[in-house]
């Protein structure tokens, strides 16, 4: 009687529910778009740097990597379509408080450094097109635009609170907008894909398209670790897909059209990185130095001389990589709001403004903690400070990817009615891969520092919580019952 009972309450209508209006279209523009973000602007370089001519290598392993999570997450989301993510299926599979809020807080602290990244990335872009329009001698010659490491990391730092203002202010998503930026990263891309080609036709390019098979290993590491190490410095390109399951509320027929539309968003997605690449080798050589502005302008520039088409490039690459940076901020702060306001963390981070009702507490500490690691990263890395920021993505999404793959082991055993069912072998190589792209052997000496940002982030997590904890526990209050608590009281 109580199963009947429950499938009668699951088939009313809740008048809070989401209005479903993304259909198979909207839906595959929205994981394309968000999967190619900033990624590829920030990390072709490094990848080329690591391995030389074989970086689509790294591109195609993270991509398998990411599929076999991508299939953990569908089995789950269509199991449970909820938009709460990695932390709702640690809940489901384990019910340990602590273990949720870890997974949770990892997640929000990976889009804090991505959008540290993405805010580094428009930086160099940013100036880079200035310098062009302004102060090249080709340009108007107005006044000199600076491009230096302190220069860059001033206008990041006033990125970081140019989006802080336009969250305050209530950002309304619109999924069609996400159309138009999509569209705008995608010919971005575009036109580094037409350039490469056109520049191995005419024969005119420094690179060679040869290069696509050579090696270079200038770490000294051997084949495997060098590629092992350029797919984690990969992997931060291939992240974004996890972030449609929030999605799911919204999606008409989830269960049918979410599967095909994921998948083929990364398969999409690795396509166009892959000819990324064959551009830039058949453009640059493999000792090219681009410096902080991102290899793919350089490619622009060097592979359509004399276009205006170099001079808009840089402004293309800002508009794509800001919108990336918005919707990691939105999602963190709003993270951080919703563990407030669930007495998770302090509620005083739950406070909102009177007005617009935008969540200013989380706002304010998730841009301190954005500038905070802009800041200190800038001092420790130096020029590498993108790297370090995008590899601490990365790290910290493997380490919740591998918790969501060992997760749908768990729940596998579970009588949930499931839609989409995912091979077992799938999520035990998923887990398998993504904790050994955690290890240290996949990471260069100098990349090592991503765990201690990591650790830190976490840490003061950590704390937050602990305090939360205490606070609780002296006032009578405690933290919301997990799924067998529930069952057990009734």
């Amino acid at each position: 009687m109580a199963d009947v009972a429950h499938d009668r309450k699951d088939a009313q209508p809740d008048s809070h529910e989401l209005k479903r209006v993304l259909g198979p279209g909207l839906l595959l523009l929205f994981i394309v778009g968000d999967i190619l973000g900033a990624g590829v602007y920030a990390v072709t370089g490094d990848m080329i740097e690591n391995v030389g001519g074989i970086a689509w290598v790294p591109f195609v392993l993270a991509f398998v990597v990411a599929t076999l999570t991508a299939f953990s997450y569908l089995e789950l989301v269509t199991k449970y379509p909820q938009a709460a993510g990695a932390a709702l299926y640690t809940h489901k599979a384990f019910g340990i408080h602590f273990a949720t809020f870890i997974v949770a807080f990892a997640v929000i602290c990976s889009g804090i450094t991505s959008a540290a990244t993405s805010s580094n990335v428009v930086a160099g872009n940013l100036l880079a097109g200035l310098h062009e329009t302004f102060s090249d001698a080709d340009g108007l010659g107005w006044f000199d635009v600076p491009t230096g490491s302190t220069s860059q990391l001033v206008v990041a730092v006033l990125f970081m609170g140019f989006l802080a203002a336009v969250n305050l202010r209530g950002v309304g998503e619109s999924v069609k907008f996400n159309v138009v930026l999509t569209a705008v990263e995608m010919a971005a891309l575009a036109i580094v894909i037409v350039i490469g080609f056109v520049a191995v036709g005419q024969g005119s390019a420094e690179g060679d398209i040869a290069n696509l098979v050579v090696f270079e290993d200038q770490n000294d590491k051997g084949l495997f670790i060098a590629v092992t190490v350029a797919t984690t410095i990969a992997f931060f390109a291939m992240v974004g897909f996890e972030d449609s399951v929030n999605m799911v509320e919204e999606t008409k027929e989830p269960q049918k059209i979410f599967p095909k539309m994921m998948l083929s968003g990364l398969g999409i997605a690795c396509l166009i990185y892959v000819l990324v690449v064959v551009a830039v080798i058949a453009v640059l050589p493999l000792n090219y130095d681009s410096g902080s502005e991102g290899i793919l302008l350089h490619v622009v520039r060097t592979g359509a001389p004399g276009l205006p088409i170099d001079e808009i490039f840089p402004y293309l690459t800002v508009f794509a990589v800001a919108n990336t940076a918005l919707i990691n901020m939105l999602m963190a702060s709003r993270c951080i709001y919703g563990l407030a306001r669930q007495k998770v963390l302090p509620m005083s981070l739950g406070a909102v403004l009177p007005g617009r009702r935008s969540p200013w507490a989380a706002i304010i500490f998730t841009t301190a903690m954005a500038i905070g690691l802009i800041v200190v990263v800038n001092r420790l890395s130096g020029n590498s400070v993108v790297s370090a920021l995008s590899g601490t993505t990365g790290l910290l999404l493997l380490g919740v990817f591998s918790v969501v793959n060992v997760a749908c082991l768990v729940l596998e055993q579970r009588p949930d009615k499931t839609f989409f069912r995912a091979p077992v072998w799938v999520p035990v190589a998923g887990a398998a891969l993504c904790l050994f792209l955690v290890g240290p052997w996949a990471r260069t000496e100098s990349q090592m520092i991503q765990y201690k940002i990591a650790g830190a982030m976490l840490l003061i997590g950590v704390v937050l919580w602990a305090v939360t904890y205490i606070v609780n526990k002296s006032s009578g209050r405690g933290f919301p019952r997990t799924d067998t608590e529930r069952l057990e009281a009734e």
